[in-house]
Formats: C-alpha cells, structure tokens, sequence
C-alpha cells in the first residue's frame, strides 16, 4: 500500500492545485487526507460530471484540477470529458477507482463497469495508468502523467484498485449555514430578447471580469456582438457553465460571471447546490430563461414549473435577484459584482435569436488558451 500522504503529495508536485469529486470507499483515504490538509482545496460536488467540469474551471484559471470518481461515475464524466476536456484540450488529472475489477469479489452493479472501466479511458482517447500499490513505483506513475498532460493537453486517468491506499482518519470541518438575500422585481413590459439581455450585460461588464457563457445561442450570440479574450464560450458539455465558474472563481481574484441558460441551470440541478456550498463570494450566476431550447427547435423546458431563484436561494447563494427587465438586471449585476456573492441573478426572455446567427470562428482550443491568459495576468488575476 501506499500512504495517502504521498498520494496528495504527488498530486501536489504535478501542479494539482484542486480536488473534486464525490466518494467512493476506495477513495475514502485519499479524500479523507485532502479535505484534512488544510494545505490542499477539496471540493465536494454532486455528481461526478461536475467534477471534471470544477478540473476545467481550474485549468483556465492558471492552475490543475483533479476529478475523482467510483468507476461507476465516469459514464457521468463521459460527456464534459468529450465535448468540453478534447475539444478546447485542457488537461486533468482523472482518478477513477476500480470497482468490479476482474478477479474482485464485488457487487454485482460493479460487474460489467469493472470489466469495461480501462476501455472508457481509450475509448475517451486518454492516457491512463494504474495508481500503484508500492510507493517505489509512485514516482514513475507520476512522471507518466505529467509528461501525457504536456504533450497532449488532455486529461490523465489513474485507475485506483482496491487496497492501494492506506487508510487516513477525517477530520472535515462543518459546513457554514448562509441565509439568502432576495429580491424580485416586478415585470415591466414585454420580455427582451436574449440579445438585449447580452448587450446589457457587455456594457455593464468590468473590463477584469472573467465571462462563462453556456453551450448554444448565448456563446453564439454573445461571440457575435462582440468576441473578446475575457469570454470563454462553452461548445460542448451542457449545463456546466456553472461548475467551470466555480473552478474559475477558486482560483482567481477577478468578478467571475456565468451566463447560463433555463434548460442548461435544470440540467444539472446541482450545480445551485454546489456553488451555494463553496461560496465563491467573487461568482455571478446569470440565468436567461426563455422556457425552451432555442438551439433545438423550441421545445419547451422545465423552467415554467421551476422557481430558478427560489432553488437558487435555498442552495445558499448570498444574493438573489429575480428581475423583471434589463435594467434590472443591470442592478443586480451591480450588486454580484460587489464580491458579497454567489449571486443569481434570473430574467425570463422570450425566445428567438439573432438571424442568420454564425459560430464562432476561434477554436475551442484557442478560446481556452486565450481565455487562461487573460484570467492570469493583469489586475485581479489570482
């Protein structure tokens, strides 16, 4: 066995400069000895998808995440793994335990994923490597990882076996109780576009302030009216515009702004519960909520039976602000900018987007690298 110690050590050496995850018991040691060095920032999540979504959010902001996950969890990961991690090739380490392995006695749940867990690694075009039992051969490992993730700028997985960590005692703090402050204003007239509604937001926006918009028409529109170093557009991976803020905001000083979507924020529900718990005081959670999927046709979404900022409000976010018009949302964002947040910020809009409307013609690659190198210079740059 090896010492849970040297793991987050190694972790540590390779530039891992966050944890994310949700547990297994094979994970116990290593968790256990993350969230107990105050030296080392873990953060818990609510599914396993949102964890490589934090690693991204790391990554952009100048540091390195780590995802970690009971095998059973990286069909959740598949998705921000393929069409976020490949596409703008931002790279993580994945540590993902080994349920099921052939030749274990295990549940039967664990069976077929055991069999097929090394597969979804190469089937996901990564590298990955056997977290070893001595810790002679730790070295090694680690040494394969960091010359995978700088050669192809791609996520790492180690795949953890039984009995390969010894155990470590917890020692997690409790968690802080937060009471929301929320407004609603009342509607005023018709509901403005989501263009209108992005214009807005472009002029009121300080120039330090690091923007993620979600996948779909926001990022293509918000790239049409005016394309800067400051957005970082997702193409892929809906409803993680949230999690890779809260990666972003971790890391940063800068105001951090998440401009999401209805169908997107319900996709990943848990998200809300995850940026209230964290608390990044320097995080805005924009919400446009036109009740369909624009990008999709028009069908509807779920958000017309949801109160977005009621949930918003009962996962902890500081501030919350239900808005009835763009200058509303233009107060609002005043306050989440005062770094007194997670703020939400929420405006119903109507459906439709701009005709003819492109896509951007920087490639996710580009947009992340320059995305990064905005986020870590200059003033508010962490």
């Amino acid at each position: 066995m090896i010492s849970a110690h040297a793991l987050v050590a190694g972790l540590t050496e390779l530039g891992v400069t966050a944890v994310a995850g949700v547990p297994c018991s094979y994970l116990t040691p290593l968790i256990n000895r993350v969230i107990s060095d105050r030296g080392v920032s873990y953060l818990s999540v609510t599914q396993e998808g949102e964890a490589v979504a934090v690693a991204a959010g790391s990554w952009l902001a100048g540091g390195l995440g780590c995802a970690i996950t009971q095998n059973s969890g990286l069909g959740n990961m598949t998705n921000p793994l393929t069409s976020l991690m490949s596409p703008a090739r931002i790279p993580a380490v994945v540590i993902a335990t080994w349920r099921g392995r052939p030749g274990d006695k295990d549940e039967p749940q664990h069976e077929l994923m055991g069999r097929i867990t090394p597969g979804l690694f190469r089937l996901c075009e990564l590298d990955w490597g056997l977290v070893p039992a001595s810790a002679g051969q730790l070295p090694a490992a680690l040494a394969d990882c960091r010359a995978s993730l700088a050669r192809r700028s791609l996520p790492y997985g180690f795949i953890l076996a039984r009995d390969t960590v010894a155990d470590e005692p917890l020692d997690e703090p409790p968690p802080a109780s937060r009471t929301a402050a929320m407004r609603r204003y009342a509607p005023s007239g018709e509901p403005p576009a989501r263009a209108e509604a992005l214009e807005r937001l472009l002029k009121d926006l300080p120039a330090t302030a690091a923007v993620v918009s979600t996948t779909g028409k926001c990022s293509r529109e918000l790239y049409t009216l005016d394309d800067r170093d400051q957005h970082f557009y997702m193409v892929g991976a809906m409803g993680s515009a949230a999690a890779v803020g809260l990666g972003v905001a971790r890391h940063t000083q800068r105001p951090v702004v998440v401009v999401d979507g209805d169908g997107a924020a319900l996709m990943r529900l848990g998200s809300l519960a995850t940026l209230g718990a964290h608390a990044p005081a320097n995080l805005t959670h924009v919400v446009l909520d036109n009740g369909v999927h624009d990008s999709t046709g028009g069908q509807r979404t779920l958000s017309a039976a949801v109160d977005l900022p009621a949930v918003a409000a009962a996962c902890g976010y500081a501030r919350v602000h239900a808005c009835g018009s763009v200058a509303d949302l233009s107060a609002a964002l005043r306050d989440g900018l005062s770094g007194h947040g997670p703020t939400f910020l929420h405006l119903p809009i109507r459906p439709g987007s701009i005709a003819r409307l492109g896509r951007p013609k920087v490639s996710p690659a580009d947009v992340a690298r320059r995305f990064r190198s905005f986020v870590t210079s200059g003033p508010g740059s962490g």
